[in-house]
């Protein structure tokens, strides 16, 4: 109610910013007719490294993204951004990329309060995630090879590392699947102040998307086949049972226009019915398949070592936001090969910040999730000789031998990082000024530490995450 109220008494505004230049694309629901660019694999992601990138804005933009944020926080307008990126003494600098703000629940305003638009005396910053478009004002132009970055703010970690240190472990464990994540600093330079503002370290996160596609073809087949985005809408999830909600998402500036859906689709959005008949069946034959018909028809349809493998490591790292517990935070990608892609996404939540399981260090890693309305993993795992290869990955991850999950292995490499990052923390916005080990104050397990603490999950004291879990491998 209190945005409707919102919409009636900036009707001005709406129609001002429906018909102004700054985002007069309407590209985001087209077919791409972009280019197909080389792919290059991007030397951005070092976590050797914290480079600077600096995002400036006119004053007009940057007060359209306070005013859009105030008409739906949810919006995804973009206006027009200078981007640099500078390291190891080279710059690269982009004139026109598209900018917007980024996020579910932690979506927020990046300056002031509702209704306040920007001051050069005493400015109130808050962190907030951003989403980079380097073509959206220029077809052919990429970023070392990316059309789009993400950066993301460290919500509720207070030890800066959950995220890069997940989509690390993927990589390192052989998920080619997973996007790549890695450090940078972060400054926002509105025309007309004095001085920029500093935002502190961010997260650089890969974005899902057509490039990111065709940067992968070697390992799933040329062309571009449909990509889903599975989360949550209103009631709905993508459990791979529902279907209910299936479609294009739009995200108007007015919110009571805007509609959502639990599957979302990303790519070659004008061949929906396509699309979704591809889902639709895929969905009705993993439900009503059963037996060796089963494991001969998903065996055709995955590549189930690569999923186990993916699966194995979301579920050792914590990941209760996910497919098996929530029905959330994944894309799906059914490639021109005839195979369907399972990618990982979202891993801020994890490494002992727990909530819906009861305790993310301890839970069974054979009955993680929900065990009746979740196909695509109980019934993969129903089949012996998959539950077999999944228990083995687990214990390849844990082992003392792998510089993988292993407590040693992961807490020095974490040091590292933070050693790298600690220079860089204080801030501007006033927030997350420091790096600590706790986890999120709203999770269910608080005494959850990344670097130290005993092994007995958080019911005698602070206990490490890492000698934890491995003493919940059961096998």
């Amino acid at each position: 109610m209190k945005y409707m109220i919102r919409i009636f008494v900036l009707l001005p505004l709406l129609i001002l910013f429906n018909c102004s230049p700054i985002d007069n694309s309407s590209k985001e629901n087209e077919v791409s007719n972009r280019p197909s660019l080389p792919i290059n694999e991007s030397d951005v992601f070092n976590l050797n490294e914290v480079p600077s990138i600096t995002l400036e804005f006119s004053l007009t933009n940057w007060n359209a993204i306070l005013q859009n944020f105030d008409l739906n926080p949810a919006n995804d307008k973009k206006v027009v951004s200078k981007f640099s990126f500078s390291t190891n003494g080279n710059t690269v600098v982009l004139d026109s990329i598209g900018l917007r703000l980024k996020g579910n629940t932690s979506r927020r305003r990046p300056e002031g309060g509702f209704g306040e638009l920007h001051t050069t005396n005493n400015p109130d910053w808050h962190h907030s995630h951003f989403a980079l478009d380097f073509s959206k004002y220029r077809d052919s132009q990429r970023f070392k090879g990316l059309d789009k970055l993400n950066l993301k703010w460290f919500k509720d970690d207070a030890a800066y590392v959950r995220e890069v240190y997940c989509y690390d472990l993927f990589r390192r464990f052989g998920c080619w699947n997973a996007p790549r994540a890695s450090y940078c600093k972060v400054t926002i330079k509105v025309a007309g102040d004095v001085t920029p503002a500093y935002f502190g370290v961010y997260a650089m996160v890969e974005n899902m998307d057509e490039d990111f596609i065709r940067k992968n073809q070697s390992n799933w087949g040329s062309g571009t086949g449909f990509l889903w985005k599975g989360g949550w809408s209103g009631s709905n999830n993508a459990n791979f049972v529902s279907t209910e909600s299936i479609g294009v998402e739009n995200v108007d500036i007015n919110p009571a226009l805007s509609v959502y859906y639990a599957y979302d689709l990303k790519t070659r959005k004008n061949e929906l019915p396509a699309a979704k008949a591809e889902l639709l069946q895929f969905i009705t034959d993993l439900n009503t398949k059963t037996g060796g018909e089963f494991q001969t028809w998903i065996e055709q349809k995955m590549d189930i070592p690569l999923f186990l493998k993916t699966y194995a490591v979301n579920v050792v790292v914590g990941m209760w936001d996910d497919y098996w517990a929530n029905g959330n935070n994944f894309y799906f990608y059914f490639s021109p090969n005839g195979k369907a892609y399972f990618i990982p996404y979202d891993y801020d939540n994890t490494l002992g910040t727990s909530q819906i399981v009861s305790n993310s260090g301890t839970q069974n890693m054979l009955t993680w999730g929900n065990m009746t309305q979740r196909p695509l993993i109980t019934k993969i795992l129903a089949i012996p000789q998959y539950q077999t290869l999944y228990k083995g990955y687990i214990t390849q991850l844990n082992s003392s031998t792998n510089d993988l999950f292993h407590s040693t292995k992961s807490i020095l490499r974490i040091q590292g990082w933070q050693n790298r990052i600690a220079p860089f923390v204080s801030n501007d916005t006033g927030e997350d000024m420091q790096i600590g080990d706790v986890p999120a104050s709203w999770g269910n397990q608080p005494n959850y530490r990344l670097k130290t603490g005993n092994n007995q999950g958080g019911s005698n004291g602070p206990a490490n995450f890492f000698t934890t879990k491995k003493l919940s491998v059961l096998w």
